[in-house]
């Protein structure tokens, strides 16, 4: 099997109401299939702030208005994609959204602008597994206290 490394740079938000996080299910990819934070790729010459606030608005439809950075930090991972082995370095600077304008949009249409997300939600933190979340999305629950199952 050939083998591949890739390294990925992303913001992404987190939204915490009444002990339930915003998280998008995704669609292709490494993580395809799990809960993830909203958020994405830092395009070039782009500022991980103004990457926040355009794949929110993508993902999950709202305008954010105020954030506070939270952590960076990465994950390392194996993912075979068509008879390729690749091995993955996720980097993520991750910011807690105080603020945001508009309703938070349940489902988005997949297109060419939103191709990853099936829709946002909010969870029950407490009733969320470690096997259905993406790696970076219970990388940062773990470092804000929760402990899941």
């Amino acid at each position: 099997m050939e083998k591949k490394e890739f390294c990925q740079y992303g913001a992404y938000g987190i939204i915490i109401k009444e002990e339930k996080i915003l998280l998008i299910k995704k669609n292709g990819g490494p993580y395809n299939g799990k809960l993830d934070l909203p958020g994405g790729t830092i395009e070039f010459q782009e500022k991980p702030e103004d990457t926040l606030k355009r794949e929110l608005l993508e993902e999950v439809g709202i305008k954010v208005k105020n954030f506070k950075l939270f952590d960076a930090d990465s994950v390392s991972f194996e993912w075979e994609f068509n008879n390729l082995l690749i091995n993955g370095h996720h980097v993520g600077i991750f910011y807690r959204v105080l603020e945001f304008e508009n309703d938070i949009q349940s489902s988005l249409n997949i297109d060419e602008v939103n191709d990853d997300s099936l829709g946002a939600e909010f969870y029950s933190i407490s009733e969320l597994n470690k096997d259905n979340l993406s790696l970076i999305a219970l990388l940062e629950l773990e470092k804000m206290g929760y402990n899941l199952k």
